[in-house]
């Protein structure tokens, strides 16, 4: 007996300290993402109920989950992001409960899979947590229970019958809701297959005697496909197309794709962040990620080394290591079939490694069965399943950094739209070419938009839209940068139907703050090294629908920021709109007190343009000046700053003559 072993019951806290680590360090300044953003407008304005509808169309069996997932939760970010944690560590003790009762003399290696299960590298999208808890995580707890409630059917006789209804109530319930797992009941095959081979020595027998077992499972599976079939085709199911049904040469695809899926699953992720890690190695979140999985490398290790698991049969793995190798191989392929039919790319460190969840439980077998045949050590062995738990936490913790900016980007364009457009027109459009995101599109920042300018909204059509040029123009939804033209965007069950004749264009760089763009200002001129999607509907832009206001919106659970550079510049920029001159100046000058200045100069125009209006020439001049000296592509924006002045200024007077030579001196009259 070791004098620090750690007996089985201390199992649950080892699962819940890597879920921590891995998941929860960064959990308090993690938020919303991409769907994340509709479904809580939806629990917020139209209740839970509306989720069975919603869905009726699309996934009809996942309506229930979110019907209660958001009964009990309400729609701020931190709370979905606890729940998250909670079901991530519920899913890693479902599959140590499957694993654990499918190897009952190998508790230790269906340990270390259900924790190499649990950080799975592969996946990044935890974080999109309202979407994800719902869509995936919690049909695929059903499904890993209903593994571990089938094994249990085999090793327990007596419990057979109520054993194998649970798991098949289970089985319903991780099948139906999404068609994310559709290809891995064969795992429960190979499964059964493993627990009947320990008693029956011929593979005749033990083949038979699987399909004994597994054929009600494999009815439900059964069912399932001729329902997916029957949605996909002939229902009203069109969220996706499936390319096998509709291109079938794509089947030659198939064994790269497979080799693709095995490499990535199975290998590749295991040593992800290393690259990532060296690719950024000074940045402090590198050297944190760096520091973490030491930390965790050597905790894990002094734990499962110290854990005092008994075996009671034979210590030697080497059949089930290969079985458990072989299961894995077939987890990873069948897993990848289903986003291979709707024809979707699996990339890693994107939206699209979502994919990854149904090939998670197949590559947790894959390296554990592969490094128990490599290695036959077997404290060199506790030393690699160490390191490589440490590794996917190292990968979680890196990827909840990048979510972590994201929402920080996310809160700075929320607030600087609030701070510039206090107030819309309802049945306004706002249209820019793309938003410096990762994780969100213009449809479900649609949502947070109607949530921050319309918060006592009941059900009509949506007031508000946000819509991305460069994604769709030329599609049915933005035909082309024109007058009169019609746009309809849909929150699920309400739309927003609008005109493109109703538009606020604008631009939010990725050093600067927020802008709002007017033809009338030269804003096409001053702008037309941006992209062409964003130049060329600056004409479609009408700031006068902007509503000036002294209250600002805002979403209940997001803290205003400080007041740096870019509120005194958004609110100058308002009171430009008014030509409000004495407001810009002292908006400007009060922030340069302060210490504030522009990362972006053209985000002195607006100043500029005030000081001259103000009869302050020489100010305007010298900054001019300055600007140019420092920034020759300013020039055009500089140019439309003084037209503006000379036509507002009244003619014939010294004044005009002024501008006019200013205009000559900067070669403006070219």
């Amino acid at each position: 007996m070791k004098s620090h072993s750690f007996k089985i019951r201390s199992i649950p806290y080892l699962f819940a300290f890597i879920t921590v680590c891995a998941y929860g360090l960064l959990l308090g300044q993690t938020g919303f993402y991409w769907d994340d953003w509709p479904f809580a407008w939806i629990a917020e304005f139209l209740g839970p109920k509306e989720f069975i509808q919603a869905f009726t169309g699309v996934r009809p069996f996942l309506g229930p989950i979110f019907f209660v997932t958001t009964s009990l939760i309400p729609p701020i970010p931190i709370y979905w992001q606890i729940f998250a944690l909670v079901i991530r560590f519920l899913s890693g003790i479902s599959a140590w409960f499957a694993l654990s009762q499918v190897w009952t003399h190998h508790k230790k290696q269906a340990l270390i899979a259900s924790l190499l299960f649990l950080v799975f590298p592969g996946y990044s999208q935890h974080w999109v947590a309202f979407t994800h808890i719902n869509q995936e995580w919690i049909p695929f707890i059903f499904y890993l229970l209903s593994f571990g409630f089938t094994a249990r059917a085999l090793r327990n006789p007596d419990k057979f019958t109520s054993n194998t209804i649970l798991a098949l109530i289970l089985t319903v319930a991780g099948v139906f809701p999404t068609e994310y797992f559709i290809g891995l009941e064969p795992i429960r095959f190979l499964f059964i297959w493993v627990i009947i081979a320990e008693e029956t020595d011929t593979w005749q027998q033990i083949f038979f005697q699987a399909v004994k077992r597994w054929w009600p499972y494999l009815l439900v599976w059964l069912a399932n496909a001729v329902w997916l079939a029957y949605f996909y085709t002939i229902g009203s199911y069109d969220s996706y197309n499936v390319e096998i049904a509709s291109e079938p040469l794509n089947l030659l695809q198939l064994p790269a794709t497979l080799l693709d899926a095995l490499w990535k699953a199975g290998i590749y992720i295991w040593g992800q962040v290393i690259w990532l890690i060296t690719n950024t190695i000074a940045a402090p979140s590198s050297l944190a990620a760096v520091g973490l999985i030491v930390t965790t490398f050597m905790l894990v290790l002094f734990y499962l080394t110290n854990l005092d698991i008994a075996s009671s049969r034979s210590k030697i793995f080497a059949l089930p290591a290969l079985l458990t190798l072989l299961i894995g191989i077939v987890g990873i392929l069948l897993g990848r079939m289903p986003s291979f039919a709707a024809g979707l790319p699996l990339t890693l460190q994107s939206s699209n490694d979502r994919f990854m969840i149904s090939m998670m439980l197949g590559g947790s077998l894959f390296i554990t069965g592969f490094i128990e045949l490599l290695i036959k050590n077997s404290r060199i062995k506790t030393w690699c399943f160490a390191l490589l738990i440490a590794l996917g936490v190292g990968q979680q913790f890196f990827n909840a950094n990048i979510f972590r900016r994201d929402w920080m980007k996310q809160q700075e364009i929320f607030w600087q739209l609030a701070w510039r457009i206090p107030a819309l027109e309802p049945n306004t459009l706002l249209l820019t070419d793309e938003l410096p995101l990762d994780y969100e599109t213009d449809i479900s920042m649609t949502a947070p938009l109607n949530w921050l300018y319309a918060p006592e909204y009941t059900r009509s059509n949506l007031p508000y839209a946000m819509m991305y040029s460069e994604i769709r123009l030329g599609g049915t939804s933005l035909p082309a940068l024109e007058e009169n033209i019609m746009i309809d965007v849909g929150i699920r069950t309400v739309w927003f139907h609008g005109s493109t004749s109703q538009a606020v264009i604008f631009f939010m760089p990725k050093d600067g703050c927020l802008q709002v763009l007017d033809a009338a200002q030269g804003d096409q001129y001053t702008y037309r090294s941006e992209s062409s999607f964003l130049v060329n509907a600056i004409p479609l832009s009408k700031p006068e629908n902007i509503i000036a206001s002294n209250d600002i919106p805002h979403l209940e659970f997001l803290s205003e920021p400080d007041h740096t550079w870019c509120y005194y510049y958004l609110k100058a920029e308002l009171a430009h709109q008014q030509k409000d001159w004495n407001t810009v100046v002292n908006l400007i000058d009060e922030a340069l007190k302060l210490g504030y200045a522009p990362e972006n100069s053209f985000e002195w125009l607006s100043y500029i343009e005030a000081q001259a209006m103000l009869g302050n020439f020489e100010a305007a001049e010298k900054m001019t000046d300055d600007l140019l000296a420092r920034e020759k592509g300013i020039r055009n924006g500089l140019c439309q700053v003084w037209k503006r002045v000379q036509v507002q200024i009244p003619a014939g007077s010294d004044t005009e003559s002024r501008v006019h030579n200013i205009l000559f001196q900067f070669a403006c009259e070219k």
